[in-house]
């Protein structure tokens, strides 16, 4: 198999970086519909899920922060989830032992805040400058997030 690209560790990655998503996910919509209250009335997941929202009738200062309120909920989930993402892409994915674990464990980290960063941005950019749903920014987000992480992790912080 070629150094650059393994199917089947992409797929293990994917698995993985499901699993870590859906947990960020979790604690995203747990802080966005409950203490940050960033989810408008109109959010997909609020009509899917019934999730709880902020009430909206057109002049909240809250809903110009929407954006802000979403990016720090997205940091506070992506700091959960990168634990156990880098658990199991160290078990189940990619080979340890390129550092030692806690420098594996900061290079993760400072490759998965890069990528979040990147991702934050695109995130508040699409809800404060072109208006759409929180929801819909998020999916774009995650998807930013998984390639610019996947070389990042491949390339600089396993053994590949």
């Amino acid at each position: 198999m070629s150094r650059f690209f393994d199917f089947r560790q992409l797929v293990k990655y994917g698995v993985a970086g499901l699993l870590a998503t859906l947990v960020q996910i979790f604690f995203f919509y747990l802080l966005a519909s409950t203490c940050l209250k960033c989810l408008a009335p109109d959010d997909l997941a609020v009509r899917i899920f019934a999730l709880p929202s902020a009430k909206f009738t057109g002049g909240e200062a809250w809903y110009a922060s929407r954006g802000t309120l979403a990016s720090v909920a997205t940091a506070i989930a992506f700091t959960i989830a990168n634990v156990a993402c880098w658990l199991m892409n160290r078990s189940f994915v990619f080979t340890p032992g390129r550092w030692k674990w806690h420098v594996e464990f900061a290079m993760f980290y400072g490759a998965a805040a890069f990528a979040t960063v990147i991702a934050i941005a695109a995130l508040k950019i699409l809800i404060d400058v072109f208006g759409v749903m929180t929801t819909f920014a998020v999916v774009l987000e995650v998807g930013i997030s998984f390639v610019v992480n996947f070389f990042a992790r491949k390339f600089f912080v396993f053994k590949g």
